[in-house]
This record gives C-alpha cells, sequence and structure tokens, in this order.
C-alpha cells in the first residue's frame, strides 16, 4: 500500500478494498521501523480514532477523494493535539491550543494525521540540520542531508513513510528537499495558501504547500489547502479552482523558458546532464525550448539574505521565555531573563539571522540595506514579467548539486546560502514553483542521488505547471522509483 499514489489509495478506499484505519495502521508501523528521524511527534492513538473517522465518513458516503488518507504537517503548522515545536528548543514542550488553517482544512476533507515532521529550526535551513532534534537522513543514501528546511517531509515521502506531506517554503524549502529526495513538491503563488498557524520566519516570503509522489497528488491536496482565510491578512482571494483540470492536457506548442543564469558556472555536470535530458523529454512531448535572461538572479542571495532576516528578526521578537516558550532556570532580572531564555532557546542559525536581521533594520543602515533590498525584489519580479511574455514557463535545475553528506557544510553557512540561487528569486516575486525527479547524480561520492527539475509559472498558474509535470511524469517513471 505504502507504494501507492493518492489517486490510487483513494479509489482503494471509496471501493472497500482497504480501510482508513488499516491504512494509517500500515503507515504507523513503518514510521516506527524508520531510522531517518523524520518524525518528531507521533500518536498511534489520535491517527487511529481520525482513521476510524474516516471509514465512518467512507461508509455513510459523504467522503471527499482525500477522506481516509494518511498525511503528516511538518512541524512548522500549529496542531491541537500535537506538539508543535518548529523543530526549537524554544517550543520544545509546546501544545497549540488551535489548529492551523492548513491543518484544518486537511482534515476537514478527512485525511488522517500520522505525526509531525523534522524541520530545520523556525525553517532556517537547506539541509534540515539545524533542527534542535538532529538532522533527517536522506533515504536515498543515509550518509547524505535530505535538503531543508522541509527536510523531513520530503525524507518522509521518499521513504514511503507517508503518502503525502505539508511543507513550507520560504526561498526554495519545499522545491530543494523535494529534489535532493527525490519527489515532487509546488510551492504556489504567494497569498494562495493560508499562513494562520504556521509559525512565521519571514512573513512576505512564507508559503506553505504540498509534497508528494506525483503532481496529480499535488493538485489533489492544492485542491484541499488553497483559498481565502479571513484571518491571515496576506492571503488572496480568488475563485476556486479545480488544479488538476488540465493534467491530461497536450503540451503541443508549450514554450519552455531556459534562463542562461541557471546553466552558468557553479552547476554541477551531472546536475546540468539530468536536466538538459529532461528538457529533451519536453521536446519531444511537443514543447519549444526558448533561450531567456533572468539577470539579477545572482543578487537574489543578497536581496534573500537582507529581506528574510529582518522579518525573522521581529517575528522572532515574540519568543520571550513570557507568555510560552522555553524560560531560563537561572536569571538576575527581566532583561536578563529575556537573554537567557533566548539564549538557550535558539541554536546558532536562528542568532545569526535575528543579529544580522537587526542589524539591517537598525538606524542608519535600513536605507542601505533593507530598503535597497526590497527595491531589487522588485527588479527581480520584473524580469519574472518580461521573461513570461517569451515563455509559457520556465524550467532549470533546482539546486547547483545534489545532496551533500551530512555535516559537510555544516560549519560553512555561506555554502548553504548559495545552495538556494536557483530557488530564491522565484520566492521573492511570489511565484509559484515546483520540483519534480528527473534523474540522478553521482555528488563526491559516486552514489545514486537525485536530482530535481525546477518549473516556474506565472501569478497563480499553478493548474499549467501540474500539466506540464504531470505530461513529464507520464513519459518517464523518475517519480516511481524509490529506495525502499
Amino acid at each position: 500500500m505504502h507504494t501507492k499514489t493518492l489517486a490510487q489509495l483513494s479509489a482503494l478506499l471509496h471501493s472497500k478494498q482497504i480501510s482508513a484505519t488499516e491504512l494509517a495502521q500500515h503507515f504507523l508501523d513503518r514510521i516506527a521501523a524508520s531510522d531517518l528521524n523524520a518524525f518528531l511527534h507521533v500518536d498511534p492513538a489520535f491517527t487511529l480514532q481520525q482513521a476510524a473517522a474516516a471509514d465512518a465518513l467512507l461508509a455513510s458516503g459523504n467522503a471527499t477523494a482525500l477522506t481516509g488518507i494518511p498525511i503528516a504537517h511538518k512541524d512548522i503548522f500549529v496542531t491541537r493535539h500535537l506538539r508543535s515545536t518548529a523543530g526549537s528548543h524554544m517550543l520544545e514542550n509546546y501544545v497549540s491550543p488551535f489548529d492551523a488553517t492548513v491543518v484544518e482544512k486537511l482534515a476537514l476533507a478527512g485525511m488522517v494525521t500520522l505525526g509531525k515532521l523534522n524541520c530545520d529550526e523556525f525553517a532556517m535551513g537547506s539541509a534540515n540540520e539545524n533542527s534542535y532534534f538532529g538532522p533527517v537522513k536522506n533515504p536515498w543514501d543515509k550518509t547524505a542531508v535530505p535538503g531543508g528546511s522541509s527536510g523531513g517531509s520530503a525524507a518522509a515521502i521518499a521513504a514511503r513513510l507517508t503518502p503525502a506531506t505539508t511543507g513550507t517554503d520560504t526561498g526554495g524549502s519545499i522545491r530543494q528537499p523535494a529534489a535532493f529526495c527525490g519527489v515532487t513538491g509546488i510551492k504556489p503563488t504567494y497569498g494562495s495558501v493560508s499562513r494562520y498557524g504556521m509559525i512565521a520566519f519571514a512573513s512576505s516570503l512564507d508559503q506553505g504547500g504540498p509534497i508528494a509522489q506525483t503532481a496529480e497528488d499535488c493538485g489533489m491536496l492544492l485542491n484541499a489547502i488553497v483559498g481565502f482565510d479571513e484571518k491571515d491578512s496576506t492571503s488572496v482571494e480568488r475563485k476556486a479552482e479545480d488544479f488538476n483540470r488540465d493534467l491530461n492536457k497536450s503540451l503541443q506548442g508549450l514554450r519552455i523558458g531556459v534562463p542562461k543564469e541557471f546553466f552558468s558556472e557553479g552547476l554541477a555536470p551531472d546536475v546540468e546532464q539530468a536536466v538538459r535530458a529532461a528538457l529533451d523529454e519536453y521536446v519531444k512531448l511537443g514543447a519549444t525550448l526558448v533561450d531567456i535572461s533572468l539577470p539579477k538572479t545572482a543578487l537574489s542571495i543578497p536581496v534573500y539574505y537582507v529581506i528574510a532576516p529582518a522579518e525573522a528578526s521581529s517575528n522572532l521578537s515574540r519568543f520571550d521565555g513570557v507568555r510560552y516558550g522555553h524560560r531560563a532556570a537561572d536569571y538576575k532580572d527581566l532583561n536578563d531573563m529575556y537573554r537567557q531564555s533566548r539564549t538557550e532557546g535558539f541554536g546558532d542559525e536562528v542568532k545569526r539571522r535575528i543579529l544580522v536581521g537587526a542589524y539591517v533594520l537598525s538606524h542608519g543602515y535600513y536605507d542601505a540595506y533593507y530598503l535597497q533590498a526590497q527595491k531589487i525584489r522588485r527588479l527581480i519580479a520584473q524580469d519574472f514579467a518580461a521573461a513570461f511574455q517569451q515563455c509559457d514557463v520556465i524550467m532549470g535545475p533546482v539546486a547547483p548539486t545534489v545532496a551533500w553528506d551530512l555535516g559537510a557544510q555544516s560549519d560553512d553557512p555561506v555554502a548553504n546560502y548559495l545552495a538556494d540561487i536557483f530557488t530564491l528569486s522565484t520566492s521573492l516575486a511570489g511565484l509559484p514553483g515546483m520540483s519534480i525527479p528527473c534523474g540522478f547524480g553521482q555528488g563526491e561520492k559516486n552514489g545514486k542521488r537525485p536530482v530535481g527539475l525546477q518549473l516556474i509559472g506565472n501569478y497563480f498558474d499553478e493548474a499549467r505547471l501540474l500539466n506540464v509535470a504531470h505530461q513529464y511524469q507520464q513519459a518517464t517513471d523518475w517519480h516511481q522509483r524509490s529506495p525502499v
């Protein structure tokens, strides 16, 4: 059962060939036997209670396409019945009084929660090595990172510990781990999915989205989680749509933009080879390749690492040891309590970004750094607008290399930042983007490590992205390959 897609599991559940309880227990057993450190919190009794309720819905004939299908949530989404830690010592024992909107919507669709997934602390990282609870291992090679910050979400799909997960993408944190673990993930247009109940990192960039085996699976999940939420001030009000409506549409005449900046120095030969082969496959499917330029690509790294830490320094100021979160045991006065609690509660990467953010927002530096970064952000969005005059979708690599070894870059944060070069600009522009598996690279150890193809669409063009991804997955079998 663990090899089947959401669409296949839905058919089995509705035809009564399996029950939601049997399905949930099957995945709970797989989670218990796993050594990947992908799951942080599991409550079998709660899961089986939800599964029993799903079985009742299936029996009554009131089920949705997702009823009874298991899912696990990145531990950045708050939940009432499971701890919500954001991968941090600061929130190690926090239990939310409410569910995040994404969690609530999927529960209303009848999905069964398996647990909460490991992630980089407060979603800050590209390797899932910044979690207070230890790193997640890549199922393809347990000596490699799974990517971050949604590394637990991607690794759990690749290892078939769950058929669906949620993730969040601030600068590539759905797409990059999906690429490193050989699975499919999509970051929708900013504002499409409610951020209410998603523990904030950078509010103008954070966006939730699904990770699963296939584009069709991701479309099924988007159908459930996309929509206006009055509790989120950045939520966009749009007419509901079926994101899988165009899955079987021909790609004849599709114009694929290939940015020259994505194939420049720094791109590993094994990654380029896999991506070029994928582009050739699209030509066979009827698409046309168009050379385009995104000239501000190189500036996306400094722009992102000014804006994101600035917003993080503001968002994380609420964790002070007073209302909730870790409080130091020994302190002299109120200010000392703040200092000690935050020193003990936050990890090194979070502290680094808080300090950078406070610096660029400080008097005398705001205009020089933060304001300039926001201006360049607008220019990056304009580059994409110009590119979409020449093409329908943009394609290229997700990351410059395959997954690196655990610990290989832990002492070099800048190396981690550079790994986001191809994903940051999409997030800064607020565009939808996705990663689909397109082959394997050798890396430095001559082992099999997945390569992801990045698809970038225009605003609210998720249905087209899913169509383009689905047609490729109908013609290839990379998405069906599994390390287990």
